[in-house]
C-alpha cells in the first residue's frame, strides 16, 4: 500500500566561477557582455567538471586568454530567483567562486558570447562594471588579505547586499 507522500524538492544552485586576471603589467581582464556590460570572466560550471578547470575554460572562451588559476578570494550567493527566459521557468540561486588568475599565454580577443574583451588598469575597473553584483565582487578582490570573502546578494527586482564578510 503507497501511502501519499508529499512532493520534495532539492534545492538547487547554479555553481559558476570566475577569476580576476592579472597580466605582467597589473591591469584586469574584463570582457563586454551583448548588454554593454563589462564583467569578469566566467561562468557556469558543466557537469563532472571541477571549479579550476571551469575558471581556465571560461576565461580562455570568452577571451581567449590562457591563465593560472590561484587563491579563491570570494563566493558570493544569490538567493533571489527570478522568472527565467527562453525556455527557463525560474532562474535559480545562483554560487559563484571567484579566483585570482595570472595571464600564462594566449591572443586577446571576443567570443561567441561577448563581443570584446581588454585589460584594464586595476584603478578603472569599478568605472567600467555596472552591475552592483559584479562590482560587489571586484572591491572583495582589491580587499582580499588572505582571507576569502562571502557575500549575500539578490539582484533582482533591485541589487541588494545582503551579508558581506570574511571567513
Amino acid at each position: 500500500m503507497e501511502k501519499n507522500i508529499p512532493e520534495k524538492f532539492l534545492p538547487t544552485h547554479i555553481v559558476a566561477a570566475a577569476g580576476v586576471v592579472l597580466n605582467q603589467k597589473g591591469e584586469v581582464l574584463l570582457v563586454n557582455t551583448y548588454q554593454d556590460s563589462w564583467v569578469l570572466p566566467g561562468g557556469e560550471v558543466e557537469a563532472g567538471e571541477n571549479l579550476v578547470d571551469a575558471v581556465k575554460r571560461e576565461i580562455f572562451e570568452e577571451s581567449g586568454i590562457c591563465v593560472e588559476v590561484g587563491e579563491l578570494f570570494c563566493v558570493s550567493s544569490n538567493t533571489g530567483t527570478y522568472p527565467g527566459y527562453g525556455g527557463v521557468k525560474e532562474v535559480p540561486t545562483k554560487v559563484i567562486f571567484d579566483f585570482i588568475c595570472a595571464e600564462k599565454s594566449g591572443t586577446l580577443r571576443g567570443s561567441d558570447e561577448n563581443p570584446e574583451s581588454a585589460w584594464v588598469p586595476k584603478e578603472k575597473v569599478l568605472d567600467m562594471i555596472k552591475a552592483p553584483s559584479s562590482q560587489e565582487r571586484f572591491r572583495a578582490f582589491l580587499e582580499y588579505s588572505a582571507r576569502p570573502a562571502y557575500l549575500e546578494y539578490v539582484t533582482k527586482p533591485d541589487f541588494e547586499l545582503k551579508t558581506k564578510r570574511n571567513f
